[in-house]
């Protein structure tokens, strides 16, 4: 299954994690280390994020 789109969290090298976009979950860290959200999950934390719930650390 390939995913809809991926984003490095450091585009200067492709050792770093990525969040990958699949039609039924989004996949965010590497090989190992990996999180699988649910699209809904997903759209709460970038809701979250947008309202400002949640901020820089």
């Amino acid at each position: 299954m390939e995913p809809i789109k991926k984003v490095s969290l450091c585009p200067a090298c492709g050792a770093c994690p990525e969040i990958a976009v699949y039609n039924e979950e989004v996949h965010i860290g590497e090989k190992g280390n990996l999180v699988r959200l649910k699209k809904q999950e997903w759209n709460d934390l970038v809701r979250k994020i947008q309202t400002g719930e949640l901020k820089e650390v």
